[in-house]
């Protein structure tokens, strides 16, 4: 018995050192075959010069990025978003306590800085009403009428997931927000969900183009006869890539998101840098109406502010044609925006931010007499109960944002959006990832990150001593300035 037992442990060493052997000279074979490559290879002289160890330094270089989010950034140094700002948007979208305790960890020194004006005499509970009802388009058969501050800025099916897009529109629907279908067309997941919709129409025309690319009267007849599609907006220019048109890498142009679209499968969906047909601020009013017209729905445009020159320029086209011919609304995005893949010299460097456009743009409208017709919708980084009360402070009637309700979907800011593999099945077609992204939980999510923030937003106003959000203005809002001390928004920026 017991030489069968010495038997069977010698056979199992025999086995593990055969294994331990197998691998020892797997890897040794790996080495010599990874230096071979290195030293034979031109295009990259670190491998060249030091083969092997080089990959260390990519490994590194890679997992930098998590362990600078996860152990070495404080909570509010990172970007595009830092901790701070995500966690806020997690516990609201999870509807759990939201307060802090022991003072707040934010720098109020800083140039720049917004701080709100409160009132020795805030508004009491009873005295407070929920926001007003705005009237979108309201010359236009099929006006838009909506109480919401706060709604979900456009992102395209294809950019992100079936499940992601399905959350979104069923959370909008139990919000009361609009959920804007960007670029990429109309799927049958933003309709199942029951939400309103604004259509973007973006320069390559998804979803209502013709062979050739243009826009198709027939295809967008189809698509205003929904009921849930209650806006149009003509796309100019997006925060992420002013002065390009949307990328789709090939990877996620799938059969169903090529035949939405109507484009080839596989292909990478680069739209141009601008609508062919709108080459100048007339051409422009002739879409707007083109579309009016055949949809019977208020149409806007969205924009990236460059040279403040063209609003003037746009305005005088308005004024001289007659108010009916103005876009139903703006939509600002700043050049911080932006949930798309882009160029780094352009999601960097071109554009203006939305601390300096949206006040020009409302000023401009202002100015032209043209305030009460155009609609301001405000778009860039706007995640928090703060950023929205500065927008509305500044002059906006809407904020709305696609970041804040990706991390209400369960975002991690991987920064892998452009690479179809995302983690948390947002921005992702990997059946495998986006099982993780379960629509009716995440949908309430949506809806209770909605909730909470205008729920703050409204107790930012009511500390200001105003009813609703809405009744906030410039007066109500102050910056930090070079030497430290504040000065109101409405000093910096006075209206006509």
């Amino acid at each position: 018995m017991a030489g069968s037992e010495t038997g069977w442990l010698l056979t199992a060493l025999e086995i593990l050192a055969a294994l331990f052997i197998f691998v020892v000279g797997l890897a040794a074979l790996t080495l010599v075959v990874t230096y071979v490559l290195d030293v034979t290879q031109t295009r990259q002289a670190l491998r060249r010069n030091y083969p092997v160890l080089v990959h260390f330094r990519y490994a590194f270089e890679r997992l930098g990025t998590f362990f600078r989010q996860y152990f070495f950034a404080m909570d509010r140094e990172e970007m595009p978003f830092n901790r701070a700002q995500r966690a806020w948007v997690y516990r609201a979208a999870k509807n759990v306590d939201n307060t802090i305790a022991f003072g707040s960890t934010r720098d109020l020194r800083p140039a720049g800085t917004v701080l709100f004006a409160n009132t020795p005499y805030p508004t009491l509970n009873e005295d407070a009403v929920p926001p007003r009802a705005v009237t979108i388009g309201a010359d236009c058969p099929h006006p838009y009428v909506t109480q919401s501050i706060f709604n979900i800025s456009g992102m395209s099916y294809g950019a992100i997931s079936r499940p992601a897009v399905l959350a979104l529109s069923t959370g909008a629907k139990l919000a009361g927000c609009w959920l804007n279908t960007g670029e990429g067309g109309l799927s049958p997941w933003h309709l199942e969900g029951g939400a309103d919709l604004v259509f973007q129409i973006g320069t390559a025309k998804f979803g209502v183009r013709d062979a050739a690319g243009r826009l198709d009267e027939n295809r967008l007849m189809e698509i205003a006869a929904h009921p849930q599609v209650k806006m149009f907006e003509i796309k100019l220019s997006q925060g992420a890539k002013p002065g390009k048109g949307g990328i789709l890498p090939g990877a996620k142009v799938t059969p169903q998101i090529a035949a939405i679209r109507g484009i080839a499968v596989g292909e990478a969906a680069i739209s141009p840098n601008r609508h062919p047909e709108i080459a100048s601020d007339d051409a422009l009013l002739d879409m707007i109406a083109r579309v009016r017209v055949v949809s019977g729905k208020p149409v806007g445009i969205k924009t990236v502010l460059g040279d403040p020159a063209w609003l003037d320029r746009l305005c005088t086209a308005i004024v001289a044609r007659g108010a009916v011919c103005a876009p139903d609304y703006i939509a600002l995005d700043g050049a911080e925006g932006g949930s798309g893949a882009a160029p780094q010299a352009l999601m960097d460097d071109v554009g203006l931010p939305l601390r300096e456009a949206l006040p020009l743009l409302v000023d401009k409208l202002v100015a032209h007499g043209l305030r009460e017709r155009i609609k301001v919708v405000a778009a860039g980084k706007l995640v928090t109960p703060a950023d929205v009360a500065w927008a509305l402070c500044a002059g906006a009637d809407f904020a709305a944002s696609a970041r804040g309700f990706m991390f209400a979907l369960g975002c991690i800011q991987a920064l892998q959006c452009n690479r179809n593999t995302c983690p948390t099945g947002i921005a992702t077609h990997n059946p495998r990832l986006q099982r993780g992204l379960v629509p009716a939980d995440k949908a309430e999510r949506v809806a209770h990150y909605h909730r909470n923030l205008t729920y703050e937003v409204g107790l930012i106003a009511h500390a200001c001593g105003v009813r609703e959000p809405r009744e906030l203005s410039r007066q109500h809002c102050r910056v930090v300035g070079a030497d430290g001390l504040s000065q109101a928004l409405s000093a910096l920026h006075p209206e006509p």
